[in-house]
C-alpha cells in the first residue's frame, strides 16, 4: 500500500514537473500599424487614382536608346547586383537546409575494431567463466564488425522545425526584394547620372561659346584702347574674365571625364566613351507622373516588400523559440549484420542486429537560455515592426516630395527661361551702348557673366527636373518588374 502511494505522488510530482517545464513566459507584443494617409500631401489640389506610373516597366520609362542601352549592360555586368544575386542562392540554400531539418536522416555505416579487456576485470572474468563452462575460449584479442543502417528523426510535434524553414522561405523572399531594390537605385543612379552628363556637354557647349563671344569683346576693347577710348585696366578686366571662363571650361571637362567614369562603374566596365546625344537635352520634356494612391506603395516599393517579408520571419523566429520550452521527440533506428570475423556477416540471421528507441526530453532546470533565446526573438521581432513603418513612413515621405519638387521645378524652370532670354537682349544692348561710348565696360562685364551664369542654372534647373521624375519614378517603386 506504501508502496503504491509513494507511485503515485511520484507520477503526480513528474507531471507537475512536465507542466511547468512547458509553461513560457510572458511577452509584450508589438502588432505593426499598415494605415498610409488617403492621398499625399503635395501642393497640387488635382484629385488623386489608381493610375501609377511605378507600373511601367524601365523601358516604356526611359525612352532614349543609349541610356536603354546602358542600364541594360548594367543589369547583366553590374558586380553589386551579382554580389545580391549570390546573397539570393545562399537564402535559397538555407531553405533547402531547413526543408530536410524535419526529415528522417538515414545513413549507411561500416565499423571495424579489435579489443582485449583485462583480466582482472568484470568483463574478463565473465568470459573466463563462461569460457570454462562451455569448454571453448573467447578469441583474445575480440575483432568486431558491423555493416548497416541508422536513422534518426527529431518528430516536429510543436511545428518547430517547419518553422524555422517557413523563416529561412521568408527571408529567401526578403533577399529577392533587396535585389528588386537594388535594381531600382541603379537604374535611377544611371538614369540621373547620364543626364547630369548631357547636362554637362550642353554647359560646355556654352561655355565655349562664351569663350569666343569674350574674346571678341576683349579685341574690341584692346582696339577702344589704342583710339583712347578707353584704358588698360578695361583691357585687363576683359583678360581676366576670358580666363575665368577657360577655367570654367577645363572644369566643366573634368566633370565630365568622372560622370562617364562614374555610368561605365555602374555599367561593369572599364573607362570608355559614353554614347549620348546631348543636343537632344534641350528638347527633353520630364515625364508626366502619375502617383496614385499612397497604399500602392505597399506593393509597389521593394524595400516596403522586403521589411515585410522579413518582418513575418521574426515572427516565425519567437515560435520557433516558444517552441523550445516544449518536449522534443526524438526516435532513432538502426539495422545490420554484426560479427567477429568477416566470413560470419552473412551468417543470418545469427549475424543480424537491430535496435529501436524513443527519447522524450524537456527543459526543467535553469531554463535562463532558453528564456534568452525567446526574450531575444521578441525583440528582433518588434524590431522588424518599427523598421517596417520606418521604411513605410519613409516611402511616402519620398514620393512626397519628389511631386512637390516637380511642381517647384516647372515654375522655376519657366522664370529662368524668361531670365535667359531677357539677358541674352542684354547682352546686345550693352555691346552696342559700349561700341557708342554710352555705356561702361564693366557693364558689358556685368551682363555677360550674369547671362552666362543664368544659362547654366537653366541647365541645371533642366537636369534638376528629370532627376525629379527619375527620383519620383524610383520613389513611387518602379523600374524592378
Amino acid at each position: 500500500m506504501l508502496k503504491k502511494r509513494l507511485y503515485q505522488c511520484l507520477s503526480a510530482v513528474g507531471l507537475a514537473l512536465a507542466v511547468g517545464a512547458c509553461k513560457t513566459p510572458e511577452l509584450v507584443v508589438k502588432n505593426e500599424s499598415r494605415n498610409t494617409p488617403a492621398r499625399y500631401s503635395t501642393a497640387t489640389t488635382a484629385p488623386q487614382d489608381s493610375a501609377n506610373t511605378a507600373r511601367l516597366q524601365w523601358k516604356q520609362f526611359f525612352t532614349d536608346p543609349n541610356l536603354q542601352a546602358l542600364i541594360g549592360t548594367a543589369l547583366e555586368n553590374n558586380q553589386e547586383l551579382n554580389i545580391t544575386l549570390q546573397e539570393i542562392e545562399i537564402a535559397r540554400n538555407e531553405v533547402r537546409a531547413r526543408s530536410g531539418e524535419y526529415l528522417p536522416f538515414v545513413g549507411l555505416g561500416a565499423r571495424a575494431d579489435v579489443a582485449k579487456v583485462g583480466r582482472y576485470t568484470l568483463q574478463g572474468a565473465t568470459e573466463e567463466q563462461v569460457d570454462i563452462k562451455e569448454n571453448r575460449r573467447t578469441p583474445a584479442p575480440l575483432t568486431n564488425f558491423q555493416l548497416g543502417a541508422f536513422a534518426t528523426w527529431e518528430v516536429d510535434i510543436w511545428h518547430k522545425l517547419r518553422n524555422a524553414k517557413k523563416a529561412a522561405a521568408m527571408r529567401y523572399l526578403a533577399s529577392i526584394e533587396g535585389k528588386n531594390f537594388m535594381v531600382t537605385n541603379i537604374i535611377a543612379e544611371i538614369a540621373n547620372s547620364y543626364y547630369e552628363l548631357l547636362a554637362l556637354d550642353n554647359q560646355l557647349v556654352i561655355v565655349k561659346q562664351n569663350i569666343g563671344i569674350q574674346s571678341n569683346a576683349l579685341e574690341l576693347v584692346r582696339l577702344q584702347k589704342e583710339s583712347a577710348r578707353t584704358t588698360e585696366l578695361a583691357v585687363k578686366r576683359f583678360e581676366a574674365q576670358v580666363q575665368h571662363t577657360r577655367a570654367l571650361q577645363f572644369k566643366l571637362q573634368q566633370s565630365i571625364v568622372e560622370t562617364e567614369n562614374r555610368l561605365n562603374y555602374l555599367a561593369g566596365r572599364y573607362p570608355q566613351p559614353v554614347a549620348r546625344n546631348d543636343g537632344s537635352f534641350s528638347g527633353l520634356v520630364p515625364s508626366v507622373i502619375t502617383a496614385g494612391m499612397p497604399t500602392q506603395l505597399l506593393t509597389n516599393r521593394p524595400d516596403i516588400r522586403q521589411a515585410e517579408q522579413q518582418l513575418t520571419a521574426a515572427k516565425l523566429d519567437v515560435q520557433v523559440a516558444r517552441a523550445n520550452f516544449y518536449p522534443s521527440l526524438r526516435l532513432s533506428a538502426a539495422a545490420g549484420l554484426a560479427a567477429f570475423t568477416p566470413g560470419l556477416l552473412v551468417s543470418t540471421p545469427q549475424s543480424m542486429l537491430y535496435s529501436l528507441g524513443g527519447d522524450l526530453v524537456a527543459p526543467l532546470v535553469n531554463r535562463n537560455g532558453i528564456k534568452a533565446r525567446y526574450y531575444n526573438a521578441n525583440a528582433v521581432q518588434t524590431q522588424a515592426v518599427f523598421r517596417y513603418e520606418k521604411t513605410v513612413l519613409n516611402a511616402y515621405f519620398e514620393v512626397s516630395n519628389q511631386i512637390a519638387n516637380i511642381s517647384n521645378l516647372e515654375k522655376s524652370y519657366e522664370a529662368k527661361a524668361r531670365e535667359v532670354a531677357a539677358l541674352n537682349q542684354s547682352i546686345d544692348i550693352s555691346n552696342s551702348l559700349f561700341r557708342a561710348a554710352r555705356a561702361e565696360y564693366t557693364e558689358v562685364l556685368f551682363t555677360q557673366r550674369n547671362a552666362l551664369e543664368s544659362k547654366f542654372d537653366l541647365i541645371e534647373t533642366k537636369m534638376q527636373q528629370l532627376h525629379a521624375t527619375v527620383n519620383v519614378y524610383q520613389a513611387l517603386g518602379g523600374g524592378w518588374k
